[in-house]
């Protein structure tokens, strides 16, 4: 259903819209949810919160929710169906990083603005009975057993992970995890796990251990010098660098996704400088930690 339809079959208030859609989401995506869910989000009173879980269930649906004893909370019922959101992770995944960005999928309620239009990559493939014990693992610091489509290895392979931190890379989400077959910290695309994940043992391989992750650097980005400094000044002038030079601080685990986000092929910088505008100038020092 397209979000202009939702908004015209549901026409609620602004504020309640957000509570409805809040609830579907994490019913859905973490399999749990309870009104502290809701207290926290809004800043809403206990006795709220149940009244807003109470009237999502008799108007919007009867059959999506029920009470799990065992839970303490609410969890999706097996005919499960959204009502007034897309049921794609993607929706709960920005919901996680809106605080840090405001482009959240959250925002596409009717308002009074300038006419804008936004380019999304394509949602990808992915299961929710899949991504809640993720979730659940990376919270509790757990290892859990995944099947995963690996590319690399042209196959399915099984993985025990312990994985710590949701990663948007600007075109798909992963999972930054830490692997027992490689013993080290790798990135998980959500998409490619093909089974639902069975959990493991606590693990003691959690953030705080992943080097790469916690260590920051600095890529300096600057116009490709084949330009000529005309074309050269029109980009410094375009990213905001400063004498020439932009300098992006970010943690070493994420360094080669900024490159290819700018399109930066450190390999291949003497390609066609129209093709490859940006540069990496301290590829040396940054090389360690690209992939």
């Amino acid at each position: 259903m397209a979000q202009s339809d939702i908004e015209n079959q549901w026409p609620l208030r602004w504020d309640l819209l957000l509570r409805y859609r809040l609830i579907e989401i994490i019913a859905l995506w973490e399999g749990r949810l309870t009104t502290t869910t809701l207290i926290k989000a809004f800043g809403i009173g206990r006795q709220q919160a149940s009244k807003d879980i109470n009237c999502y269930i008799r108007d919007v649906s009867q059959t999506n929710l029920e009470y799990d004893k065992h839970l303490k909370g609410y969890k999706p019922t097996k005919d499960y169906h959204p009502q007034l959101t897309k049921g794609t992770v993607n929706e709960y995944l920005h919901m996680l990083n809106s605080r840090r960005d405001l482009s959240s999928h959250l925002s596409y309620l009717t308002v009074e603005q300038a006419n804008t239009e936004v380019i999304y990559p394509p949602n990808r493939h992915v299961k929710a009975e899949f991504i809640r014990p993720v979730i659940k693992a990376s919270r509790e610091q757990q290892r859990i057993e995944i099947d995963y489509l690996s590319i690399t290895s042209d196959g399915m392979e099984t993985r025990v992970i312990t994985p710590h931190t949701l990663v948007f890379s600007g075109y798909r989400w992963h999972i930054r995890a830490h692997c027992d077959k490689h013993n080290d910290y790798r990135d998980f695309v959500l998409s490619r796990i093909s089974n639902f994940p069975e959990p493991v043992t606590n693990s003691k391989h959690g953030v705080q251990q992943d080097i790469a992750w916690n260590t920051q650097i600095t890529l300096k980005i600057t116009p490709n010098p084949q330009l000529s400094p005309f074309q050269q000044n029109i980009i410094s002038r375009e990213y905001g660098m400063l004498n020439g030079v932009l300098k992006i601080i970010t943690r070493a685990a994420l360094a080669s996704y900024h490159l290819h986000y700018l399109r930066i092929t450190p390999e291949q910088q003497t390609t066609s400088p129209m093709a490859q505008q940006l540069v990496l100038d301290n590829h040396t020092e940054i090389k360690p930690w690209l992939f």
